[in-house]
């Protein structure tokens, strides 16, 4: 806007807007972050500069309104959910039912196909200690597979916390949306 309507506006250095865009289609999502300058650096060499854009995008996404939130949800979801069919699971509820790592395990055998034995983990985990369990390994088998999950605590999914969840399933929806 301030470049459009050109505003007698003082603005000081070092202005850069980041502009997510997320656009929902039948194949899944696609999110593209672009950071628009509208004032220069007053300090080219800092690291400033770079940070703008390694923002992580569910940060980014869940600072968007609840409906675009709910909207890639439902995406991933459905990723989820077609990837579990073979096994004639369905997950309804995405903040609660990753909580005991079990369908997070199964999900991660699927995708990456192969199996987890069912005496590494607990398949009806009856307390804390055992979802943590299953969590743990769970994002252990994610970091020996390659993915990158800075700041994921396994026990930020056991007790819910929506932003980790998503970050571990838009993680794997990326990795797996074009096979």
């Amino acid at each position: 806007m301030a470049k459009a309507f050109q505003p007698e506006l003082n603005l000081p250095p070092n202005v850069k807007i980041d502009v997510v865009t997320v656009e929902v289609s039948k194949s899944g999502i696609k999110s593209e972050v672009q950071t628009e300058v509208l004032t220069e650096d007053s300090n080219a060499g800092s690291d400033s500069s770079s940070y703008p854009g390694r923002e992580d995008p569910i940060e980014q996404l869940l600072k968007l309104e609840a409906t675009k939130v709910n909207t890639v949800k439902k995406a991933i979801l459905h990723f989820v959910n077609q990837n579990m069919a073979s096994l004639g699971l369905q997950v309804a509820d995405m903040d609660k039912q990753f909580a005991d790592g079990v369908i997070l395990l199964l999900l991660i055998g699927q995708l990456e196909g192969f199996f987890i034995p069912l005496v590494d983990f607990h398949l009806t985990p009856a307390n804390d200690a055992e979802m943590l369990h299953n969590v743990t390994l769970a994002l252990d088998l994610l970091d020996d597979i390659g993915l990158q999950l800075p700041n994921i605590d396994p026990q930020d999914i056991v007790s819910q916390n929506v932003a980790a969840t998503l970050k571990v399933l838009y993680a794997l929806f990326r990795k797996h949306k074009r096979n």
